[in-house]
């Protein structure tokens, strides 16, 4: 038994005593004072007032250097200010807009989108419209035509590029109106590095998805597979927080149903894959378990969701080589 400054001990006729507690970092100072974090005694020169009772200096130097951290609830570092990834992502798009509209000024636009966008397989080109159906590489040149190549042909940038390509205006501008309201809110529930490896890696499984689904000549491009993926982020981990979804779950309706209305010229593949992966991602940030392992545990899990990535990405070359 203890109690704050006495220890009950037992003499040799059956009687117990209260002897004095020293402080644990001056044994020799009796005291009936504990730390209120993790009770050890301490004396009048170790205690340090918290706003209700007394901390030890051992408890007060751990909760100083957690709060340096800056950590947030799933592991993350705290953004000082939550907006400007968001804005330093809608500026790439915007510089990569105003680089394909600049090259529609040179008669290149179709060319330059070509280059960036998502071509599974290559095509051979007659002109910016049209194309040689079933000609390869070889077959292209003895015709004289120009030879665009897609992923299957080594173009494997264009599973990223694509992520940041966007012609039309309004395109751009949906998607990065998107982007300024789903962005700051998750980023400030994981922090900037977590929130940009969701964009992307979300992105990139939106375009994996689009890489195996769609027509081997089908040209995409647009930030919306990551879109879809902030979205499933954000649900699960709202739903996990036992928040309302309510709106949220109306804004995804309203993009489902937008989706099936353009299909045909929307990529329903990007958005399928970039929701499925931004809910795996928040999974992994969420469900990993709070100890010391969390933060190498949940880099591992990404990491290996890349690697299945690019195994995906190799496997689908290899049918289309």
């Amino acid at each position: 038994m203890r109690v704050a400054g006495y220890r009950a001990t037992s003499t040799l006729d059956g009687v117990s005593e209260l002897q004095p507690v020293g402080c644990y970092r001056h044994p020799d100072r009796a005291t009936q004072i504990t730390c209120r974090r993790c009770g050890q005694p301490i004396c009048g020169e170790c205690m340090i007032p918290a706003a209700v009772g007394f901390q030890c200096p051992q408890c007060v130097r751990q909760h100083t250097k957690a709060s340096r951290q800056n950590r947030g609830v799933y592991g993350g570092e705290r953004s000082a200010n939550p907006r400007l990834t968001t804005i330093t992502i809608i500026v790439i798009n915007a510089v990569v807009w105003g680089v394909i509209q600049l090259a529609g000024l040179a008669k290149v636009q179709y060319r330059v989108v070509q280059f960036l966008g998502l071509l599974p397989r290559g095509v051979c080109m007659a002109s910016d419209q049209a194309y040689y159906p079933g000609l390869d590489h070889a077959g292209c040149q003895g015709i004289g035509g120009v030879w665009v190549p897609g992923v299957a042909d080594g173009a494997w940038w264009q599973i990223f590029t694509s992520i940041f390509t966007h012609v039309a205006i309004l395109h751009i501008a949906m998607n990065c109106l998107t982007l300024w309201f789903l962005g700051p809110a998750l980023e400030s529930m994981l922090g900037r590095v977590r929130f940009v490896v969701t964009y992307v890696v979300a992105g990139l499984v939106g375009s994996l998805t689009v890489y195996w689904l769609s027509a081997v000549t089908s040209l995409s491009y647009g930030g919306s597979g990551s879109l879809f993926g902030l979205m499933g982020a954000l649900l699960f981990i709202l739903w996990r927080q036992k928040a309302d979804v309510r709106q949220l779950l109306m804004w995804l309706g309203l993009n489902v149903v937008i989706t099936v209305i353009g299909y045909g010229t929307i990529s329903w593949q990007a958005h399928l894959g970039g929701l499925v992966g931004g809910v795996v991602l928040a999974g992994i940030w969420v469900l990993v378990p709070h100890d010391s392992r969390r933060e190498r545990t949940q880099w591992l899990a990404v990491g290996g969701l890349v690697v299945l990535i690019a195994v995906g990405l190799v496997a689908r070359t290899l049918m289309l080589a």
